[in-house]
């Protein structure tokens, strides 16, 4: 199977993006959505973004104007699929909305078209069972912004064939991106099943400890090597983003989260972070705006608890066999901005000691927090 044409469905952020990309690396890209004024608004963005590139040099101004002349934008659904081998939908994360859609998609595309969701919670094999054709249809799971971020996930599902995970591999390396396989399609497969129950896990640290947002993002930053705080990602993630993926994950696996009600409560009061002003914390205007975070602030609060939450999680999928240490650490550094590898913090701090503090937080709060068994065996 060679891949010249793709489809991308849907014209947001991501949608837009994705197109960009591939057009970029080549690729004849027709960009769909259903009404033409989002298509004309994803279009101007697209070509702002590539003016950008030639702005700073990175590319001329012919071979952007030749990226952008190959995404075509089309509403009309069968049209816009008619020339394509691989279709990549990049609708909004409800389960019933996707089936919608590739029900639609299944009856206009060619039988041979590869069907690729760009999810980053739904189950794979759900969706693909909705189609006629399961061992076609793969995960791809692109991160925000899919311009600047080199990650992508591969989620295959039950009955994806070797043929669709080989493709598609080679179509994320041909976009000059990263890949990491999830082996299984596990709940939040690797990157949201380290960060979502993460940010739920902080909120309990600050209600046992009593320390301030700050001093543990602080800790996050300085001690942990993220590259921001857990409560300002979440921010900048978006809170409407994180309880959708909580709701989502929890509903399939009730081991991977314990919900905190404040992320449910701040959804709710459309506290959702930069993108409203206000998240966990206060936003002065819609720029790009970072909380001051300090060494000194981070010597107040330790982290223990929120890493032994992540590595648990890390554990967990080596242990059910959705993936392994060095795909877990690469997907860290590329994915959460990781400037030491998980396991190596955790050396560090100890992993005995980890274990100790996950049996405590599983005798006062219960099973979820019980280590996983190859955190036990590495003590």
């Amino acid at each position: 199977m060679i891949v010249k044409n793709i489809t991308v469905l849907g014209s947001g952020v991501m949608g837009h993006g994705i197109a960009q990309v591939s057009a970029t690396a080549g690729y004849n890209v027709v960009l769909r959505d259903i009404e033409q004024g989002f298509l004309d608004k994803a279009m101007e963005k697209v070509k702002w973004s590539l003016d950008k590139l030639v702005s700073k040099g990175k590319i001329s101004k012919e071979e952007g104007d030749a990226i952008f002349a190959r995404i075509t934008p089309i509403v009309n659904l069968k049209e816009a699929v008619k020339d394509a081998e691989l279709i990549i939908e990049v609708v909004p994360e409800i389960m019933d909305l996707k089936k919608k859609v590739y029900a639609e998609l299944d009856k206009v595309a060619a039988p041979e078209v590869v069907f690729a969701s760009n999810t980053s919670t739904l189950p794979i094999t759900e969706i693909a069972s909705t189609t006629s054709r399961p061992e076609k249809f793969i995960g791809i799971h692109f991160f925000n912004p899919p311009q600047l971020m080199k990650l992508v996930e591969i989620i295959p599902g039950e009955k994806t064939s070797q043929e669709v995970i080989k493709l598609t591999q080679e179509y994320v390396k041909s976009v000059n991106k990263i890949a990491v396989i999830c082996r299984k399609d596990v709940p939040g497969f690797i990157i949201n099943r380290l960060f979502i129950p993460m940010v739920h896990e902080a909120c309990y640290v600050k209600d046992r400890t009593g320390a301030t947002l700050e001093e543990i993002d602080s800790a996050v930053k300085f001690k942990l090597g993220f590259p921001m705080g857990i409560f300002e990602l979440a921010d900048f993630t978006g809170m409407d983003v994180i309880h959708k993926a909580t709701v989502e994950m929890h509903l399939r696996d009730k081991k991977v989260i314990n919900p905190h009600p404040i992320v449910e409560k701040m959804f709710d009061e459309k506290k959702l972070g930069q993108k409203s002003g206000e998240g966990y914390y206060k936003y002065s205007d819609d720029k790009y705006e970072r909380i001051s975070l300090s060494e000194e602030l981070a010597s107040k609060c330790d982290p223990i608890q929120i890493i032994a939450n992540i590595l648990n999680n890390a554990a967990w999928l080596v242990t059910n066999g959705a993936s392994d240490i060095k795909e877990i650490e690469k997907a860290a550094q590329l994915g959460l901005g990781l400037k030491k590898p998980l396991f190596e913090t955790a050396k560090e701090i100890g992993i005995k000691k980890i274990v100790d503090e996950l049996n405590k937080l599983a005798e006062e709060h219960g099973d979820f927090y019980k280590p996983d068994p190859l955190l036990v065996s590495m003590q």
